[in-house]
């Protein structure tokens, strides 16, 4: 599976990213990944190159670009609860910097610029997945780019029904992309699911949003003690199926 670490110009500097795509030479549709809180490391590589596996090519950004290159604090090998907190505390400052609207906004514009400029890209929609704060990152490409973006999937997803003005479910009339959100169990109360599938229902787009049994945050990241077997795979089950629908013509 060939791989390539690359380096994106935005228009704050240049975001270190990781990049996996089928051996086949071709063009691919591509899919712009968005890591949880704790960034581009081992685990998404894997998964960037699972999903390229399946034909698509991945990019998956460094999201604290600003601050370095990935990673931008020092992580263990496994992120287990003694030391979660740590590092979390190290990273929430970084976390609020970089996930104002107006950056997301910044960078996902490069990142998208940047993926279908690539030789491996072929031409037509892209799709855009993420996960924990990655979710809300990836609605907010999707609402931004709705002639770019065909779909957008979120696994654990972090603050994407929220009292801001710009809170994510409040822009989903901009979506033209089919929506997959995966939950965890407790990761969202019925009530705001209610109100998250009423504006998707009311916007008129295809979405699924679906609680995960037996699953807690972040179970989709091995390198974690949420990690769940059963919940990851459903989680490709679900996304594979998404982009096979939305983009298999690309």
């Amino acid at each position: 599976m060939p791989t390539k670490t690359l380096q994106i110009p935005t228009p704050d500097g240049q975001a270190d990213a990781f990049a996996a795509f089928p051996d086949r030479g071709e063009r691919h549709p591509g899919v712009l990944l968005y890591s949880d809180a704790f960034g581009l490391r081992p685990v998404l590589e894997e998964m960037a190159r699972e999903l390229a596996g399946h034909g698509y090519y991945v990019l998956v950004p460094n999201l604290y670009y600003r601050h370095g290159p990935a990673p931008v604090v020092e992580l263990p090998e496994h992120i287990g609860e003694e030391i979660r907190p740590t590092v979390v505390s190290q990273l929430m400052p970084l976390l609020k910097a970089h996930t104002t609207t107006e950056r997301v906004l910044r960078d996902a514009d490069a990142y998208l610029r940047f993926l279908t400029a690539q030789p491996e890209v072929s031409a037509g929609p892209v799709a855009v997945t993420g996960y924990c704060i990655g979710t809300l990152l990836a609605l907010r490409t999707a609402q931004a780019h709705p002639d770019q973006v065909a779909a957008v999937a979120g696994f654990h997803p972090g603050f994407v029904v929220t009292d801001a003005p710009d809170s994510p479910h409040r822009l989903v009339p901009q979506l033209t992309a089919q929506v997959h959100l995966g939950l965890a169990e407790g990761d969202l109360s019925p009530e705001v699911i209610s109100e998250l599938n009423q504006a998707l229902d009311a916007a008129g787009v295809g979405h699924t949003c679906e609680i995960y049994p037996g699953t807690v945050h972040g179970f989709t990241m091995s390198d974690t003690d949420a990690f769940s077997a059963s919940g990851l795979k459903r989680h490709w089950d679900r996304l594979l199926s998404l982009l096979d629908r939305t983009l298999a013509n690309s």
